[in-house]
């Protein structure tokens, strides 16, 4: 099994690490929690188990 773990922006804040409130005011990204990247896993043989099982 090969794992490959990468940055990457964070589509939510767009790599900024906060959002904006419509409010007013703005608040840390709950999704990258204020750092503006997030991690994503690659795993060959998790998707070749998840695609043999349909």
């Amino acid at each position: 099994m090969v794992t490959v773990v990468s940055d990457k922006k964070c589509e939510y804040c767009d790599g900024q690490g906060y959002v904006n409130l419509l409010l007013g005011g703005s608040e840390s990204c709950y999704a990258c929690h204020g750092t503006g990247t997030v991690k994503a896993r690659n795993s060959k043989a998790q998707k070749q188990t998840q695609n043999s099982k349909y």
